[in-house]
């Protein structure tokens, strides 16, 4: 295992059709919503949850983004509707972070969405700590409400993204950062 700064400064985004098997073994995965849940989380709400993706439930995902992509896009391909059904194909795990935000008198909405985004860095950080690559990314089907609905999302809850996990098929690049001197200001 990775040293802790060692492990921050080294996780890389990488594709999901850039990813190949095996995923993580179960008791794998269980560390990494282990790690996933331990998250800032003022009042203690849980103001997320997860969807475990892997075998035939990315293809019957898939099959949820092709169809309401056709219905949506009259105009499409039989690629384009193909490319959406397999969007969760490539990663052998995807893990989706939903944000369940709730009224509080203490802890405000943002703060709860915050809590979310943390939790799926933390199952980025997980799966890299364990030697897989993750790649955080929303799309359109994490904003569409009709298959937010047919993935098992209520009404109040959003998409905080799909994490997919995998094994690098080559060395990943990092890209360029900021250079702190044009983020960091001293008060």
């Amino acid at each position: 295992m990775l040293y802790a700064i060692d492990l921050l400064t080294t996780r890389r985004s990488i594709k999901p059709i850039e990813m190949s098997g095996p995923g993580p073994s179960p008791a794998e995965l269980e560390k990494i919503l282990t790690v996933g849940a331990r998250v800032p989380d003022h009042g203690k709400i849980v103001p997320w949850r997860f969807i475990v993706f892997e075998g035939d439930a990315r293809t019957r995902a898939g099959e949820i983004f092709a169809k309401v992509f056709r219905a949506k896009n009259v105009t499409a391909t039989p690629d384009q509707v193909e490319a959406e059904k397999k969007r969760f194909t490539h990663a052998p795990l995807v893990i989706a972070v939903v944000s369940r935000t709730s009224k509080h008198p203490k802890v405000p909405l943002w703060e709860q969405e915050l809590s979310a985004g943390a939790s799926a860095m933390n199952i980025v950080h997980a799966a890299h700590a364990l030697g897989y690559v993750a790649n955080w990314l929303t799309g359109w089907m994490a904003f569409d409400r009709d298959v937010l609905t047919a993935l098992g999302l209520s009404p109040d809850e959003k998409l905080a993204g799909f994490i997919h996990i995998g094994k690098a098929e080559r060395p990943t690049d990092d890209r360029p950062r900021p250079s702190l001197s044009d983020i960091v200001t001293r008060f």
